[in-house]
């Protein structure tokens, strides 16, 4: 399991840099990003390589952050791989609550990061089918 960071943004010029800058001056490296929003706020979700820190200094600069568990599982780089590992959740009835996806370097193999209301069982079946998780 990996640890993300929710954070609350405003949706206005400069406030993913605010959250960006935030954690350059900590030195935190970030590994996934993704943000979704909504008409008068964002949800910035991030994956960082020192979760604990990075929710201090956001939080002494003022934002709103969650952390939270989520799954990261590496895939092949070929099609259907994808389809393959949210088959075997659909099977085993895990209902994922979103997904986004980012690549570690040193394989260049592709990392989908998802969301479930039950990790450690979905974490089960997908290392039962030889899925490799990633923390």
């Amino acid at each position: 399991m990996l640890k993300q960071l929710s954070v609350f943004v405003e949706n206005r010029s400069g406030s993913l840099m605010n959250v960006t800058n935030a954690l350059l001056d900590a030195d935190i490296n970030i590994r996934a990003i993704s943000s979704f929003d909504t008409p008068e706020f964002g949800i910035l979700r991030l994956i960082v390589d020192q979760p604990a820190e990075a929710k201090a200094a956001l939080t002494a600069r003022g934002f709103v952050v969650r952390v939270g568990d989520v799954l990261a599982v590496e895939l092949e780089d070929k099609k259907g791989s994808l389809n393959a590992m949210l088959k075997i959740l659909a099977d085993g009835n895990i209902s994922i609550n979103y997904i986004y996806s980012f690549v570690i370097r040193e394989n260049q193999a592709p990392v989908m990061v998802f969301h479930t209301d039950d990790i450690e069982e979905a974490t089960q079946l997908l290392e039962n089918h030889d899925l490799i998780i990633v923390d």
